[in-house]
């Protein structure tokens, strides 16, 4: 029997009335979870998200070395340019729109509050045969 029941990813921030609201629309969830310091989200495929209260928090500089990364969220999508419409209407900004090499779309954005996050393109599965 494990432990560990379920888990939530907390990302640091000044304003998590603020930041949730964006998630959770990107998401398209909704708030489960809000106290002074903490809201959490469940987007509608039952991630969840949580933002807590730290005035001193400070922007990830991604892709500078200084206070670089800190957390990375990967969504996986369907449809790049429709995801991008979205996390900008919502007030993302893309930070990597280059193509990369490899199998797999991908683009970077922050969130925000500055946190990165990247939205991938989802691997098409064919059906098996025979």
């Amino acid at each position: 029997m494990a432990v560990v029941k379920a888990g939530v990813v907390v990302l640091d921030c000044a304003e998590p009335e603020k930041l949730s609201a964006f998630y959770e629309q990107l998401l398209e969830g909704e708030q489960t979870e809000a106290s002074a310091n903490l809201v959490e989200v469940r987007g509608a495929d039952g991630l969840r998200l949580a933002f807590r209260r730290d005035l001193n928090a400070t922007s990830p500089s991604w892709p500078r070395p200084e206070n670089s990364l800190q957390a990375h969220l990967v969504f996986y999508v369907e449809d790049m340019d429709e995801a991008e419409r979205r996390v900008v209407g919502l007030g993302g900004r893309p930070v990597e729109t280059k193509d990369p090499a490899g199998p797999y779309e991908e683009r970077g954005y922050a969130d925000p509050a500055g946190h990165s996050f990247t939205m991938r393109l989802m691997p098409i599965t064919a059906p098996k045969q025979g």
